[in-house]
């Protein structure tokens, strides 16, 4: 089976569509394994929800789809994303509000654990660092843990209990094999390790290969939408820097 894995697509239809596409020139596939945070940020929340649900969908709930939906209160948010998320909650449907309430922040899909932040901490914690891996890995009850949530790609591999953070290369096989790995695709709508291009990963699980691609999007099309749903000028110029 051929799993595209995408995490923080955060309402960004155009850059959703150009990873579709290129994932399809690239083999396709055949279920999507999505990391959360379809909402929030970008100008297409009602949009990104309907399109992922065209396709076989494994899901987990992220801190901007609960905030959408007052699963969680986003005062704590900064007031660039409780703008948007605000403006999130108007744009939703009865049906895309139930579908984003009905998402678990933890899904086991044998061999993989599938959340949004941490095991420790699903929907908050930013799994960045040597405290926050350990902490995940003591709970982590399958061999592989995918994660979102920092938009930032990497690759863990747990080494007798250390864990050791590398590169996620692009365009590269990696075979996990027999090891404990936890590993970030990358954000879709919004990256942050400044390149401004979608990341994603397409995962072989018959034979335990994941590679990470980027592909470029019409970014001018989508701020285009922002400006014109009068989202905050910083989400706006962030998307040309990968930031």
């Amino acid at each position: 089976m051929r799993a595209l894995i995408l995490s923080d697509i955060h309402a960004n239809l155009e850059a959703l569509e150009a990873v579709f596409a290129d994932a399809q020139v690239r083999g396709g596939f055949d279920v999507i394994w999505c990391l959360g945070d379809t909402v929030g940020y970008g100008p297409d929340p009602g949009a990104c929800i309907d399109r992922i649900r065209e396709f076989e969908l494994v899901a987990v709930v992220g801190n901007h789809d609960c905030a959408a939906v007052g699963l969680i209160d986003a005062s704590d948010f900064n007031d660039a994303a409780l703008s948007a998320a605000k403006w999130t909650a108007s744009q939703l449907d009865a049906g895309q509000r139930d579908f984003l309430t009905s998402l678990p922040m933890v899904f086991v899909q044998e061999p993989f654990t599938l959340v949004h932040g941490s095991l420790r901490d699903p929907i908050v914690e930013y799994l960045l660092d040597r405290n926050s891996a350990m902490g995940t890995l003591a709970l982590l009850e399958t061999r592989y843990c995918l994660v979102g949530h920092s938009h930032i790609p990497f690759l863990c591999r747990d080494a007798q209990g250390e864990p050791e953070f590398t590169d996620f290369p692009e365009d590269e096989k990696i075979e996990l094999g027999d090891a404990r790995w936890i590993i970030n695709p990358g954000g879709v709508g919004q990256p942050r390790d400044r390149d401004p291009r979608p990341s994603y990963a397409i995962c072989d699980t018959s034979h335990a290969m994941i590679e990470r691609h980027r592909v470029t999007y019409d970014i001018a099309k989508t701020q285009e939408k922002m400006r014109a749903a009068d989202l905050p000028a910083h989400l706006i110029d962030r998307l040309d820097h990968g930031i």
